[in-house]
C-alpha cells in the first residue's frame, strides 16, 4: 500500500509562494497563483495543527480523531483544489503544486484507514537516506535483483530497529527459521514486532 506525504504537497505550495515574492514588489498587490500558493499552504498547516491535536493518542483513537476532525479537512482541501485548479496555468509553480496534490490524492487520504500511519513520511525517508547514500558504492546492487535484494533487506534491518529489535540478533533468527516456514502463520510470527519480547530476552549476540 502506498502511503502519500502531505510535508511533500506542502513544500510544492511553499516552493510556488517563495516563487512568486521574488518577482513582485512589497508593495505590489498580490497575483492569483500567490493568493492561491497561500492558501494551499495555509490548509495544509492546518492539517497538521490538527494532527497535533491528538498526536499522542493510540493509533485505534487516532483513527477515530481523525475520522471526526481530520476528515472534513480533507474533504475541504479536496474540493479547495478542484476550484482552484482552473484558476492558475498548470505549468506555474502553483499550477504545479496542486497538480502534485490532485495525482497524489489517492494516497494522500490513506492517512484515514489506519492510526499507525503519519501525515508526513519524513521519518521514513530519514531512516533510508543511509541506504540511498549507499547504494550507488554497493557493487551487489549493480542490477535490478541486486537493488531488490538488497532494499528487502534493508526493509527487514529498519523495520525491526523501529520495533526496538537489535538488526543482528533479528537477522540471524529468521534465516534460521525461514526454510522450515510453511503457513502464513509462521511467516507472519517472524514479523520484527510479534519477535520482539522473545529476541529482548536473549543475551546480546556475539561479533
Amino acid at each position: 500500500m502506498h502511503v502519500g506525504c502531505f510535508a511533500h504537497a506542502r513544500r510544492k505550495f511553499d516552493e510556488a509562494l517563495r516563487g512568486q515574492g521574488k518577482h513582485r514588489s512589497q508593495k505590489a498587490k498580490k497575483s492569483t497563483k500567490e493568493r492561491i500558493a497561500d492558501q494551499g499552504l495555509a490548509r495544509i498547516n492546518a492539517l497538521f495543527r490538527t494532527e497535533r491535536s491528538y498526536a499522542d493518542a493510540l493509533p485505534e483513537e487516532r483513527h477515530r480523531q481523525r475520522q471526526e476532525k481530520l476528515a472534513p479537512r480533507l474533504e475541504e482541501l479536496r474540493a479547495w483544489a478542484t476550484a482552484a485548479k482552473d484558476r492558475v496555468p498548470p505549468t506555474s509553480l502553483t499550477g504545479k503544486a496542486i497538480g502534485y496534490l490532485d495525482t497524489q490524492w489517492p494516497k494522500l487520504v490513506r492517512v484515514l484507514d489506519d492510526g499507525r500511519l503519519e501525515l508526513s513520511t519524513n521519518a521514513i525517508e530519514r531512516a533510508i537516506r543511509p541506504f540511498v547514500i549507499g547504494r550507488k558504492a554497493w557493487l551487489f546492487a549493480d542490477t535490478p535483483s541486486g537493488a531488490t535484494a538488497s532494499a528487502r533487506l534493508y526493509s527487514l534491518v529498519e523495520t525491526a530497529k523501529a520495533n526496538g529489535v537489535e538488526p543482528w540478533r533479528y537477522l540471524e533468527t529468521i534465516f534460521t527459521r525461514l526454510p522450515v516456514a510453511h503457513s502464513r502463520d509462521d511467516y507472519e510470527a517472524l514479523l520484527p514486532w510479534r519477535m520482539a519480547q522473545e529476541l529482548a530476552a536473549r543475551p546480546a549476540p556475539l561479533r
